[in-house]
């Protein structure tokens, strides 16, 4: 499989999402799926302290191949009694905490969760910047920044610590709130852009139809009565506009999905979540799928059409 760069880190174009490893798998489960994603050349996993039981699960089927995979975690989310958030004192406390349940001694890329409006970025940097030091932590990164955010970090960076050298926000075919704000910033400060929920939560999958509830087992379905506002007449358009043209040209919409990601120079590794063998073939199946600058551009003039 392909790889891009994060920093000093040479992933996958296509990465592993573990939120559901520890949200509703079991080990066996995980040591089977971690198994095909490195199968199918995946070396990229992202995990959180705050997805339960994840790390640990990750850690154990991971054991015996941490050289050959880069593993990417976040901290600032609220884990078990204690807040969260992103002061220094915390960062050290959430890394050695992660460390210990991932069973290793560094993580290749460490992210902050989401922004802590209580601690200015420069004092997270500076806490950050010594766990680069120490050999801890390899990399650092982001998650939920806005383009301004981005900004406001790179120029409040301490001297002589690392930078942010990637953000991982929700951005799909059905979500690009991004293209000109966050995306646009990446590209003008040299970030990785790390895209999680790149098929909708399922939708750019083809699993659901129209009118019908959603399938037993399915993030939809566990959603209930939330999942309305994402399963709307637009959504669906758009959907079965995309699923005809990956058809025309010999593939999924789930395919379409994650190679229009792909061909986006700014996006390094497609965080793509799965709690099936089949689901993480699939997966990196769409890698090899290589679209040309004209096909985006018609992708996304479906999807403008199609959305109305």
């Amino acid at each position: 499989m392909k790889t891009k760069q994060i920093g000093s880190l040479d992933v996958t174009v296509v990465g592993l999402g573990t939120n559901n490893f520890g949200l509703s798998m079991e080990q066996p489960e995980v040591d089977r799926v971690v198994d095909r994603a490195i199968e199918v050349g995946i070396n990229f996993f992202d995990t959180a302290d705050s997805y339960l039981a994840s790390e640990e699960r990750l850690g154990k089927a991971l054991k015996g191949r941490r050289d050959q995979i880069l593993i990417a975690t976040k901290f600032a989310s609220p884990v078990g009694e204690s807040k969260g958030g992103a002061s220094p004192a915390y960062v050290r406390q959430a890394a050695e905490r992660s460390l210990q349940q991932l069973g290793t001694d560094r993580i290749d890329l460490y992210q902050i969760h989401r922004p802590d409006p209580e601690t200015p970025i420069a004092e997270t940097l500076g806490a950050l910047g010594e766990l680069v030091r120490e050999g801890k932590v390899r990399e650092i990164g982001c998650s939920n920044f806005t383009g301004k955010m981005l900004d406001e970090a790179d120029r409040a960076v301490p001297d002589g610590s690392p930078k942010f050298v990637s953000v991982q926000n929700n951005y799909n075919l059905l979500h690009r709130d991004d293209d000109s704000d966050a995306i646009a910033a990446c590209e003008r400060l040299g970030i990785a852009y790390l895209p999680y929920f790149p098929l909708a939560s399922g939708l750019l999958t083809g699993k659901y139809s129209r009118g019908e509830s959603p399938p037993e087992g399915t993030r939809m379905h566990r959603w209930g009565d939330r999942a309305a506002g994402s399963l709307t007449d637009k959504n669906f358009d758009i959907v079965e506009s995309l699923d005809a043209w990956a058809k025309d040209h010999g593939h999924s919409v789930l395919e379409l999905a994650i190679a229009w990601l792909i061909a986006k120079p700014v996006i390094a590794s497609v965080i793509a979540g799965a709690t099936k063998t089949e689901q993480v073939s699939a997966n990196a199946a769409a890698a090899e799928w290589e679209l040309s600058a004209s096909d985006v551009a018609e992708i996304e003039a479906i999807v403008e059409k199609a959305g109305g």
